[in-house]
């Protein structure tokens, strides 16, 4: 990925071939755009969305809601079942019933006309999900929850021996900000980006048993722009959970831009998904993503506050939180790959034996040459309690580590007083 990424120039013939490529992707993307219609009509999937469609296309609310009386009984039926349904299964989820709405994403019509005319044979609607003969067809959420942290009179510059050009850690359960240097600096983050990659994947994610083919264009993106890799061959078809943990634990493009064409069928309409996201965060004032993989790119920005965020979306989030979490990960039996491939978070290991005062649970790296090494990173003290911490502009990886310590050590110790 970028972590290895180098200023050097291209000679022609590689222009030329990247020219060639990026056709091929942007042929791809258009064959495959049809998939992300039904997105962006259902951003956040709310019942309203839907009847707002049926208004644009001639009344066809009245035909699906009722074009007869018991048609009318069948729904209301329907819609009954399902409320006992969730009712018996929400106390597992009534955290998530105030800040979650499922979205429809895939196997279902694409186009808004389609989606009515499967409503005329029998789709309902339930707290933003859909259900078919009182089944529901599609669980994943996305999470419309914002977050924000706030400075305050014990708000503190960071150690001294902090190199990092930016910093910040925040307190998780009160959201203050504990330490700032420069926290709203708009820099390129780098790999760090894949945090939000992971997160609009999985929130969209149905099956990480599902496999993906691991194709040409994917690792000529990779090989093109020098990038770190999981180790993926062309032609191997690996698993959804393989291309999340390879997308963090080794910072892998090939894993990234799978994951992105597996969600979106393209990288271009991924990317979409991820400034859409963005904006539901808040964070698209100083936010903006160009590709999922971090790549150096005047137009791909944010904050190391807007990732502190970010990092605190995925958090929340089972899957994200889980592959953030791993120090080492072996992806799943190949072909090409009988044994799987070893892969690990280094950011993790080489921190896990440092005095922090408790424990460093989550972490991203990143390094781009314009931005320097950068992280982000998620720690619990001794006594439980919980931070978020993003330092960018180090001169090094290892510097890069040192500061993520020093921070938390300087107030896990004290508690945060």
């Amino acid at each position: 990925m970028s972590d290895n990424l180098r200023d050097r120039d291209v000679d022609a013939e590689e222009l030329e071939r990247q020219r060639r490529r990026k056709a091929r992707l942007q042929r791809m993307k258009q064959e495959k755009a049809r998939q992300m219609r039904i997105q962006r009509i259902l951003k956040v999937a709310i019942p309203a969305a839907v009847v707002v469609l049926a208004l644009l296309i001639g009344g066809i609310v009245a035909i699906v809601r009722g074009a007869s009386k018991a048609g009318a009984e069948k729904v209301a039926e329907k819609t009954q079942q399902t409320a006992e349904a969730q009712e018996a299964a929400g106390s597992a989820k009534g955290k998530n019933k105030k800040t979650e709405q499922a979205v429809l994403l895939e196997g279902l019509p694409q186009t808004a006309a389609d989606l009515l005319t499967a409503g005329l044979a029998g789709f309902d609607i339930y707290e933003g999900a859909f259900y078919q003969d009182g089944k529901k067809i599609y669980t994943p959420v996305v999470s419309t929850k914002q977050y924000s942290a706030q400075e305050t009179a014990r708000t503190a510059a960071p150690p001294g021996e902090v190199d990092s050009k930016s910093a910040i850690l925040i307190d998780l359960a009160s959201g203050e900000i504990l330490v700032n240097r420069d926290c709203h600096a708009v820099i390129n983050p780098a790999s760090m980006t894949k945090v939000l990659t992971v997160l609009v994947a999985a929130e969209h994610i149905q099956d990480l048993d599902d496999t993906f083919v691991i194709t040409q264009e994917i690792t000529d993106y990779s090989y093109v722009h020098q990038c770190s890799n999981t180790g993926f061959a062309v032609g191997e078809e690996v698993t959804v959970r393989d291309l999340f943990y390879g997308t963090i634990l080794p910072s892998g493009a090939d894993a990234a831009v799978g994951l992105a064409t597996y969600v979106a069928g393209s990288h271009e309409a991924f990317v979409d998904m991820m400034n859409e996201k963005l904006e539901i965060l808040g964070l698209s004032d100083t936010a903006h993503f160009t590709n999922c993989v971090g790549l150096y790119d005047t137009n791909h920005h944010c904050s190391i506050y807007d990732m502190a965020m970010i990092m605190e979306a995925a958090l929340e989030n089972d899957i994200c939180r889980e592959v953030l979490s791993a120090h080492t990960y072996t992806t799943s039996s190949t072909e090409q790959h009988p044994e799987g491939i070893t892969v690990s978070n280094w950011f993790l290991r080489r921190i896990e034996d440092k005095d922090t005062g408790g424990e460093v649970i989550c972490a991203k790296t990143g390094f781009v040459a314009q931005s320097g090494n950068c992280a982000v990173s998620y720690g619990v003290d001794a006594s439980g309690k919980e931070y978020v911490c993003a330092t960018g502009g180090a001169h090094s990886s290892w510097r890069c580590i040192y500061d993520h310590v020093a921070i938390y050590k300087a107030y896990a110790q004290s508690g945060g007083e």
